[in-house]
């Protein structure tokens, strides 16, 4: 037979066993400013609701704050890479410090109404998207119209109706393009990822590069790579017939993949290929040769964290200055 589920603990409950009004434990849950509370009264809420292992319901103290303090941040990629999570990890932590809730939402749509729809379901007080290019007009309006206060993306170009940070992937594929082209090389290849969501993000550096080899006399060649050492073994093992003298890796992660197995290989970095990462993580330096890469000087977790709060509190926020790709040379390229 099935189960009865247990009846849930409400805040009755806590004043009950405390002592006290629900409005006095109201005050002291929510951490309510104006109304004193001693701090005698305030210890018997507290152990009264950690004996009955009390959770305040989130939609009532929602409606009692006048906002939904959950962030969404919609989360597409499969595998985002150490820098984004490390950036994300910081924002939850920020974001903590102004009294919001944080979640990553890992739905898969067929397309960005169905995607809006999905988020608005759950009412969040602000979206942040990664991959701004998702947020259309009509996605825009769906998420408005479902009292969604702040909307903040990373876009190639602001879009309209969003606080945006502008973030363009193709500058990524340029500068790397540019400096392979630079040190002489003019059969260049691009690593894309088949790991799923990430061709957002390699598309753009693709179209990058294609357009430097537009006004050059080197030519760029796609090549597909998993993030698994069969896949860029595979890659490695026919490296002398694409006749390849450069790659831009995507990024730093996929970049010492592919340096390990061309070293397996005997293919020799720089002299017969030189290899470019981005992201310029801690174990870029590590590599053998250290890895040349692109840095992307972006707005702090903590300076994002405080726009969006901006947003939700008075509707505007200053703007931030866009991501800007830098160049860090070192011995493979």
């Amino acid at each position: 037979m099935a189960r009865k589920a247990a009846a849930a603990v409400t805040s009755a409950d806590v004043a009950r066993l405390a002592g006290v009004s629900r409005a006095t434990v109201s005050f002291v849950l929510n951490n309510t400013q104006a109304h004193r509370v001693s701090e005698a009264t305030r210890a018997k809420v507290l152990a009264a609701a950690d004996t009955l292992g009390y959770v305040p319901h989130a939609a009532a103290r929602s409606l009692r704050a006048g906002r939904n303090n959950l962030v969404l941040i919609p989360a597409a990629v499969s595998a985002i890479g150490r820098l984004v999570s490390g950036w994300i990890d910081d924002l939850h932590t920020e974001l903590d410090r102004y009294g919001y809730t944080a979640v990553l939402h890992a739905g898969r749509f067929p397309d960005p109404g169905t995607a809006a729809r999905a988020w608005a379901e759950l009412r969040p007080g602000a979206v942040l998207a990664l991959g701004g290019t998702s947020l259309g007009s009509a996605a825009v309006d769906v998420l408005r119209r479902a009292g969604v206060q702040a909307l903040v993306a990373l876009a190639p170009k602001p879009v309209e109706g969003v606080y945006t940070v502008v973030f363009d992937d193709r500058k990524v594929g340029v500068l790397a393009t540019e400096h392979l082209v630079a040190q002489g090389r003019r059969r260049i290849g691009v690593v894309m990822p088949r790991e799923r969501g990430l061709s957002a993000f390699a598309e753009p550096r693709l179209a990058g590069a294609r357009s430097v080899a537009a006004r050059t006399t080197a030519t760029v060649t796609p090549v597909e790579m998993e993030y698994t050492h069969a896949s860029a073994t595979e890659l490695a093992r026919g490296w002398a017939e694409r006749g390849l003298d450069g790659v831009f890796a995507y990024n730093d992660e996929y970049a010492a993949l592919l340096l390990a197995v061309l070293r397996d290989a005997g293919v020799e970095v720089p002299d017969e290929v030189a290899v470019v990462g981005c992201d310029d993580l801690v174990t870029a330096a590590l590599q053998r040769p250290a890895l040349t890469t692109i840095r992307l000087e972006a707005p702090s977790a903590a300076q994002v964290a405080a726009a969006l709060h901006d947003l939700v509190e008075t509707g505007t926020a200053a703007p931030l200055p866009p991501v800007e790709p830098v160049l860090v040379r070192r011995e493979s390229a």
